[in-house]
This record gives structure tokens, C-alpha cells and sequence, in this order.
């Protein structure tokens, strides 16, 4: 047959072995190679029915063609590409206005493949200022601290491993899944080259006090003279706070925070990955960490873990804040709030579970099951997986690992109607296993989902 007329499901690779460790003699048509990815895509989870991550998954038709035109753009070569450079710039001023940056002029931003390389630029910069300052007062600087909780993400941990920097972990307890200013206070002292807020913990999205620890930071800078800065880490409400809850104040606003990161791709509604790290001030960053080359044609110069990286996300980035506006995130917010509100409702409603978090701040819940006898959590979410849903089952950290707890995360693509499926799916669950179980039989896993 004339290759130029082999249907896709003609191809010999549908009565053949896909590769898997060696690159083939020959090619196959594009059609065809399409087909075969496709298939094998459609055997993992539905993106519309995982709870367990709060990326998002769906952007308007007009924004994935800003995307696709796009996707060859390398955003490192800004000499080419000043108009993706200047789009970003806005996008870090927006931000900072976000954020309430109290001088735009000296507001430093960059965007990052997500939050994960935004919060180790932040801790890099304030490791190397505290570095510098010590060498510079002929003091020691080889045992650098950093104060948090152990609510934060993994990224944290890996971050200051990688980066050489003690942890100073402050324990949850078993009825309370944040930090306190008490605690953080502490644990610091003139090695500790910052601490760690979280704006939805990673675990139950609960806020840390960020206001109280900043007001202890300041207190203790009048008492003992450390200046000891504060890192917000975004996660899950840095898009949610300034739009449903701009009483609180975590950002800017505090004396002590100086650098916050800040997720594109969770509830800023852009696909991953894209992030965003903020600088209050932009001396706060060394100029020992800034590097230059001219491989390019130019002086480029550069603050960053990676060197060439696609400028699309960006683009979509800005592509929301012009479709949506102040006006159209609180509306989308409001919207998955409520939704998320409505399935903690239904879910208390059943009576076997205790919730955690209602979705007070962030659209989400998070909840236990009151008897764990004859089932845990694991089994639950293992019985609704039949269904399709992904809902991640796991235990809290030290202190509260007792704890077995099921997340559901609410993103823009969850009606009430899904909600009433959600709800009517776990009931099943419940009656299931409760006729099938006698003791529990899946083990609860330690880990979670971002």
C-alpha cells in the first residue's frame, strides 16, 4: 500500500511494540504518530475529575492559540523577543500591585517555570545577603538557619538541602495545622537568614498567621537589632486572598516580608508550568548572583536556575489579567469558593466524616473520616477511583501523622452539579465498604499533592 495512503490505525506499530528504549529505523506518518500517543494518553486520569491537584487545566480557545503561535519563542533571547520581555515586566508590575508593593520603581520580578525555582531564587538571594553581611562584620557564615513549618512543601525542604541551609522545622499539633509567631521566634537567631510563611499550607490550606509573625519579627528587630526577613510562599492564596479577602494582610503591606512567590498555574489560571518570584526591593538581590553572557550577540544578563525557557506562558499569563481583570478573578474565585463551601457542606452532611477546612479561605476541603475500624481513607478514595475521581488520601506530618485526611481541590471546572456527583459517589463508597470491610486494607500514604 502506498504509504502516502496508510490509515493511522494501518500503521505498524498498531500490530507492533511502541518503542521504549531505542530510536526506530524509520519514521511512520505524522497522522498516524499522533494516533498513537493519543491512545496511550487516553488510558491515564481525567484532568476534569482530579482533585488532588489544583493546576489548571482548561484556558480559552483564543488563549491556546496565543500559546501555540508561541511555543517556539526562547524567552532568554530578549534582544529577539522584547516584546515577550516587556510583556513579562508587566505581568511582575500587575503582581506587585497584587501584592501591594509599596515602591514599583523598586519592585524586582521574574517569572520561573513554576513556584518550586521562585522560592529557591528567594532563599538563594537571602542566604547570600546574610553570607555577605557576616563576611563583610568578619563574623562566622557557615551555619545558616531557616525558621518554618512543617506545613510547607517539599520544594522547601529540597530547597534548603540543595542549598546547604539548616531547617528549623516547627511542628504542627494535633488539632492545630499552622505555625504560631511564638514558635517562629523561637527557633530564630542572628543565623537565620529568613522565615517561611505559607498562604495555604500544602497539607489543609489553612493560613498561616503571617501578620502575627511578621509584628513578632519586628519586635524582636527592635530588641536584639537582627533584621530577620520574611518569605510568603504564595501556594494556594496569594490569587485567592487580594480578590476574596483583601482584609488580610500577608503581602507587602508588612514591614518584614521582602520576597513572595507566587503560582501562575494554579489559581493565577494559567496552564503549568509558570511561576513568579517577587522581590520587594531589587538591591535585595546580589549583585553576586547575577550572571552575564554574550553568546546570544548581546550582554545578557540573568537570575535564574535555567538558561533558555518558552516565553508562551507568559503571553497567558498577561492574556488573563487583560480577558478577566480585578473583576472577572473574583468572580471565578467566588465561584470555585463557593463550590468547594457547598461540597464541605454535603460531605459534613453525611456524618461520617469530620472537615478540616470548609473552604474558609481557599477552594478546597479537606476532611477525615470519624471511624477508621473497618476503613480508612485509603480504601475510600481507592473504591471512588472507579468512578473516575482522584482524591489523594494521606497522613498529616509529625505530630499530627495520626491524622488521616482526604483533600479535594475545587478548580473552575467543577460545577455544583459535579459536586452532587462527588458526594453521591463517596455514599456509595461508604455503603460499599462498609458491607465488604472489616478492617482496613490499603495503607495511607505520607504524601501529597501540590
Amino acid at each position: 500500500m502506498n504509504k502516502d495512503f496508510t490509515p493511522s490505525f494501518g500503521a505498524r506499530y498498531m500490530e507492533a511494540p511502541l518503542p521504549t528504549d531505542k530510536l526506530p529505523e524509520t519514521g511512520i506518518e505524522p497522522k498516524a504518530a499522533y494516533q498513537l500517543i493519543h491512545e496511550k494518553l487516553a488510558t491515564q486520569g481525567n484532568p476534569n475529575l482530579n482533585m488532588a491537584s489544583f493546576v489548571t487545566t482548561v484556558m480559552d480557545e483564543e488563549c491556546d492559540k496565543l500559546i501555540a503561535e508561541n511555543l517556539g519563542v526562547n524567552y532568554i533571547d530578549t534582544e529577539v523577543y522584547r516584546a515577550n520581555l516587556d510583556i513579562q515586566n508587566r505581568c511582575v508590575a500587575i503582581l506587585g500591585d497584587i501584592c501591594n508593593a509599596p515602591n514599583p520603581e523598586k519592585l524586582w520580578g521574574t517569572q520561573c517555570v513554576g513556584s518550586s525555582e521562585a522560592l529557591i531564587l528567594a532563599l538563594l538571594t537571602h542566604k547570600r545577603r546574610w553570607v555577605e553581611k557576616r563576611k563583610a562584620e568578619g563574623k562566622p557564615y557557615d551555619n545558616p538557619n531557616i525558621v518554618m513549618g512543617n506545613d510547607v512543601h517539599l520544594t522547601w525542604v529540597k530547597a534548603s538541602i540543595y542549598l546547604d541551609v539548616e531547617q528549623r522545622i516547627i511542628p504542627l499539633h494535633p488539632e492545630r495545622f499552622t505555625i504560631t509567631a511564638d514558635e517562629v521566634v523561637n527557633r530564630v537567631d542572628e543565623n537565620t537568614v529568613c522565615v517561611v510563611g505559607v498562604l495555604g499550607t500544602s497539607y489543609t490550606f489553612d493560613y498561616d498567621p503571617i501578620s502575627d509573625i511578621n509584628s513578632a519579627l519586628v519586635d524582636y528587630k527592635s530588641r536584639t537589632g537582627i533584621d530577620i526577613p520574611l518569605h510568603v510562599d504564595g501556594a494556594s492564596g496569594a490569587f485567592i486572598a487580594p480578590f476574596l479577602n483583601p482584609e488580610i494582610e500577608w503581602d507587602f503591606r508588612l514591614e518584614q516580608v521582602r520576597t513572595i512567590n507566587i503560582s501562575g498555574h494554579k489559581y493565577g489560571l494559567v496552564y503549568p508550568g509558570i511561576g513568579w518570584a517577587l522581590w520587594r526591593d531589587e538591591d535585595d538581590i546580589p549583585k553576586s548572583l547575577v550572571t552575564e553572557t554574550n553568546v546570544l550577540g548581546f550582554v545578557e544578563k540573568s537570575f535564574s536556575l535555567n538558561f533558555s525557557r518558552g516565553g508562551a506562558m507568559i503571553l497567558a499569563q498577561y492574556y488573563n489579567f487583560l480577558r478577566l481583570g480585578r473583576e472577572g478573578y473574583t468572580k471565578i474565585q467566588h465561584t470555585m469558593r463557593e463550590n468547594a463551601r457547598y461540597l464541605a457542606k454535603q460531605i459534613d452532611a453525611i456524618g461520617a466524616f469530620d472537615v478540616l477546612n470548609n473552604a474558609e479561605f481557599t477552594p478546597s476541603c479537606i476532611c477525615k473520616l470519624k471511624d477508621e475500624s473497618k476503613f480508612n481513607a485509603a480504601d475510600l478514595v481507592a473504591t471512588i477511583a472507579e468512578k473516575g475521581w482522584i482524591v489523594p488520601a494521606f497522613s498529616l506530618p509529625a505530630n499530627a501523622d495520626h491524622v488521616n485526611v482526604m483533600r479535594m481541590n475545587v478548580k473552575e471546572t467543577f460545577s455544583r452539579e459535579m459536586a452532587d456527583m462527588l458526594v453521591n459517589d463517596i455514599k456509595y463508597a461508604l455503603e460499599k465498604l462498609d458491607k465488604t470491610h472489616s478492617k482496613p486494607y490499603h495503607n495511607v500514604d505520607s504524601r501529597h499533592v501540590k
